[in-house]
């Protein structure tokens, strides 16, 4: 009966992370040792103070319905994160408060695209970005950067792109799947191409904004005064503070933006959860350096990952500088045979070492670039070396 369900849905295709972490799930369950390194989720648990406030917030009888863009503590929580972390200021109108930060980001899409509209997305680009547009009518338009350019995209290459359907420009720094950090000055490099072109909305995703190993600073696109009124700020809790299950996201921006989105939110999800946004509000007024131990190992293993990775003949890797994820070039598999197996690209690739390896990780395809691989190093470190080890054995 698929003929029945309708062409909005038939053309979306399924997140490449949930489907390969799925597969793992599978294998596991038929009792193969897999290796999971294809979800970008934390491995630590939550911090036990933010817990606290969750248990708090139960005990003090928070069970009923939420507004619809958040309460306004919470609210008041996000104002203090954002003038002390990015020196950026908003009231509580420009703010809503979604479940999670991809409810906030497909908001943002549904408000702002029309049929046709398109959307630039510098490639490798986080895996929903080019279905929730598609979702929305838009068309997204890929820009492909290379790995000797630590995969972000130029002020030329923005320009080259735009076009007089150009809507929004959606980038997330650090980047999903490429840890690569945009530094403040080619991040005011490519505002410098849109102060010509007004009509464009920016979407910046920072998400994993404290994972930061240090080499750049982070910076927001709405920290230039030029482009404030223009750019959605778009961040959560899922990954710096081990809370991918607490389902709490968040937006800055214009003010017209954020009442469309709360219009739209009132209409499909209501306010978000209500033990969670309380719980909420504790991480994000107590200091960041609060979970600095996280983001602190995540870089040992990353140092170990990549010298692991050195050591396998095909495979290219880059520095990243923030996020937990290392998106190796692998194209010099493709068109070899491996024990049997003909590579013919990195979809090809991922299932080879899940099959051969039971090692799961995701094709740079469902990243827009076709390339690389994704693997996540939220993962212990004797993880790691066995699944690198692995690795190194079949290829």
């Amino acid at each position: 009966m698929s003929n029945q369900l309708s062409d909005r849905i038939n053309s979306v295709t399924p997140s490449a992370t949930l489907e390969m972490a799925a597969k793992a799930r599978e294998l596991r369950a038929s009792g193969k040792d897999i290796i999971g390194l294809s979800l970008g989720e934390p491995d630590f648990n939550t911090p036990d103070y933010i817990k606290d406030a969750a248990i708090q917030a139960v005990n003090d009888g928070y069970n009923s319905y939420t507004p619809v863009d958040g309460y306004l503590e919470l609210k008041n929580a996000i104002i203090t994160k954002f003038k002390r972390d990015n020196k950026l200021s908003y009231e509580p109108s420009q703010l809503v408060v979604s479940t999670g930060a991809k409810q906030a980001l497909y908001n943002v899409a549904q408000v702002c695209l029309n049929k046709g509209d398109e959307v630039i997305l510098p490639c490798p680009y986080w895996v929903s970005y080019s279905d929730i547009v598609k979702l929305a009518d838009g068309v997204p338009v890929e820009v492909p950067t290379s790995i000797e350019n630590d995969f972000k995209m130029t002020a030329a290459q923005l320009e080259a792109a735009i076009t007089p359907k150009t809507k929004m420009l959606w980038y997330s720094s650090p980047c999903n799947p490429s840890g690569s950090i945009y530094s403040k000055d080619e991040l005011r490099a490519l505002a410098d191409v849109l102060q010509k072109h007004p009509q464009i909305i920016v979407v910046s995703d920072e998400i994993y904004e404290h994972i930061n190993y240090g080499v750049t600073a982070h910076s927001s696109m709405a920290q230039f005064e030029d482009m404030y009124d223009r750019t959605v700020t778009v961040n959560g809790v899922a990954k710096a503070f081990a809370m991918t299950g607490w389902r709490i996201g968040y937006i800055g921006a214009p003010a017209y933006i954020a009442r469309a989105c709360n219009k739209l939110q009132g209409q499909v999800t209501s306010g978000a959860n209500c033990i969670a946004q309380r719980a909420v509000i504790t991480a994000l007024l107590e200091s960041p350096n609060r979970v600095q131990y996280m983001i602190d190992e995540f870089k040992i293993r990353r140092e170990l990952i990549l010298e692991l990775l050195n050591g396998i003949d095909g495979f290219k890797c880059n520095e990243p500088e923030g996020a937990f994820y290392v998106f190796p070039d692998v194209s010099a598999f493709f068109g070899k045979t491996l024990n049997g197996t003909k590579i013919n690209n990195a979809s090809d690739f991922a299932m080879y070492l899940l099959e051969n390896a039971n090692v799961a990780t995701v094709t740079g395809d469902a990243f827009g670039n076709p390339n690389g691989i994704r693997i996540s190093y939220a993962a212990s470190q004797d993880e790691i070396k066995e699944a690198v080890s692995r690795i190194k054995a079949v290829v």
